[in-house]
């Protein structure tokens, strides 16, 4: 145990004489490094004072080299902007010396000016005296004149007015009248050639067939078979067929009345194989009827087919040549529309050609200008209007649409093509023997030209010659001038143009004559 504490005392011992030791020897580390350290930062701070003392020295050097050069640069730019201002000192002269010489001239100027307008005011109160004298010397002289003739001064005035209105109408209708016959002349020598060549090529025969719905019978006793018991039989084609059966007194006929062509067309022959089969009876009927509308369909697709092939018109769609088809039992004025149709195709394509046009549109336009008459008994409007809207339903293209819908003046032309169907239309409907009217509407229109020509002043008779084609109007020397007569010619025309409707065309020919007569005794 005594050891132990002698181990443990001896160890403290040790250890307090090892930190003792310790910490001498770390002050005296300390001291020596702080005597290094004073003795390096005395060095360091001499080595720093001499070369601050030469940076010092540096810089003044440069300073002043520096001060140096930039009073050069100033004195040289204040030398430079005091020449500057010089020169432009020596121009602000030279221009006040160029102002005052403008602002003499100016002076000079306006006292010139102050002096002429005095002369032109001296000048203008001259001519206003002057002015007041001739008004006074003219009102003196209309007055004398007024005396000598008469006439105040409004009413010569509305004299000579008159007179030279009348004068300048006879003039311009002279000129009128000369540029008129010089244009018509060429355009007719044009034209004929065209239209000639283009009958020339197309010879059709006259169309003399009317529609009919008269069926004859072999007797009267056939009659009592067709109306069956209590009228069963006649009830039953009628309700089959649609349309209206008359059986009156007139001997061994029936009459067929239907505003649908196709349908007339299924009655008459059902009419007919009936009255040659001699069995007549409802289920007979029915039979008949249906079979006959089934084959009349096909016999208007290639009737229709065989006018598109005849035509030579490529791509038409099916619909629309059924509706060709239908045209064969629609006819206008005794003509059939569908031979009307081809002719128009025709005359078209002929003069298209010799215009430099589309033949094959051409055709087009003439074949289906008037697809409208097939429909219009069922869908109202005009049939210009009707076969348009059919067309454009079958993607007909546009030029061809608006031509269809226009060639009746239901639209403004817009294209040679709108013009052209007009014209060709009108060609084909008015050749001779194309069409028929009655002779109350002959007479109707023959009266109406006469009366619209008598209806205008200076007429002093007027006849319609020529089947309504030409009007002769004879008008009174003395109240029409050479000149107006052509102004008078081409305002009856207008009237005529807006007023009738007439196939072709119609001629107006002026006459004014003056006739001398003496008798020997």
């Amino acid at each position: 145990m005594n050891q132990t504490i002698l181990y443990v005392a001896v160890g403290l011992a040790t250890g307090v004489v090892g930190i003792i030791a310790g910490a001498v020897i770390t002050n005296v580390v300390r001291k020596l490094q702080k005597d290094s350290a004073n003795s390096d930062a005395d060095k360091i701070r001499r080595d720093a004072e001499r070369d601050a003392e030469h940076i010092l020295r540096d810089a003044r050097v440069s300073a002043k080299s520096e001060t140096i050069k930039m009073r050069e640069e100033c004195e040289n730019e204040l030398r430079d902007r005091r020449r500057e201002q010089s020169n432009t000192e020596k121009r602000l002269a030279q221009r006040e010396e160029a102002l005052d010489r403008r602002t003499n001239a100016v002076d000079e100027k306006i006292a010139n000016l102050d002096k002429q307008e005095a002369q032109v005011s001296e000048l203008r109160e001259r001519l206003k005296n002057r002015e007041q004298e001739l008004a006074a010397e003219i009102s003196k002289q209309i007055g004398e004149l007024e005396r000598i003739s008469g006439y105040t001064r409004e009413e010569a005035q509305t004299i000579i007015l008159d007179k030279l209105r009348d004068e300048i109408r006879n003039e311009s209708g002279l000129m009128v009248r000369a540029e008129l016959e010089e244009a018509r002349a060429r355009c007719e020598q044009e034209a004929k050639r065209i239209l000639t060549y283009a009958i020339q090529r197309y010879a059709s025969d006259c169309t003399y067939e009317r529609t009919t719905a008269t069926i004859p019978l072999p007797n009267d006793e056939l009659k009592g078979r067709i109306i069956g018991r209590e009228g069963r039989n006649i009830r039953a084609i009628e309700a089959a067929t649609g349309v209206s059966i008359l059986i009156d007194d007139t001997p061994e006929a029936v009459v067929i009345s239907c505003f649908d062509p196709v349908r007339k067309e299924v009655a008459r022959q059902l009419m007919e194989k009936l009255i040659t089969d001699g069995r007549i009876h409802p289920t007979r009927i029915e039979e008949l009827a249906a079979k006959i509308a089934k084959e009349l369909d096909e016999e208007l697709f290639q009737v229709g087919e065989a006018a598109v092939l005849e035509a030579g018109i490529p791509g038409v769609p099916a619909p629309v040549m059924k509706m060709l088809g239908r045209l064969k039992y629609r006819y206008s004025f005794s003509q059939n529309v569908l031979k009307h149709s081809l002719e128009t195709a025709y005359f078209m394509g002929m003069i298209a050609a010799e215009l430099g046009l589309d033949e094959k549109k051409a055709k087009r336009i003439g074949l289906f200008h008037d697809l409208g008459k097939a429909m219009d008994h069922e869908i109202e409007g005009p049939h210009a209007q009707i076969g348009a809207d059919f067309l454009r339903k079958h993607n007909e293209a546009k030029d061809v649409i608006h031509a269809v819908a226009a060639h009746h003046g239901e639209l403004e032309p817009e294209t040679l093509y709108d013009v052209l169907v007009m014209t060709c239309d009108t060609l084909s409907a008015s050749r001779p023997g194309a069409r028929s009217e009655t002779t109350e509407l002959y007479l109707k229109r023959l009266e109406q030209l006469e009366t619209i020509a008598k209806d205008f002043p200076g007429v002093e008779s007027c006849f319609a010659l020529q089947a309504g084609r030409e009007v002769r109007v004879v008008v009174t020397p003395e109240k029409v001038g050479e000149g107006e007569a052509q102004m008078l010619a081409k305002d009856i025309c207008e009237r005529i143009e807006k007023e009738m409707t007439y196939p072709g065309q119609i001629k107006v020919t002026i006459i004014r004559e003056t006739r001398s007569v003496e008798y020997a005794k």
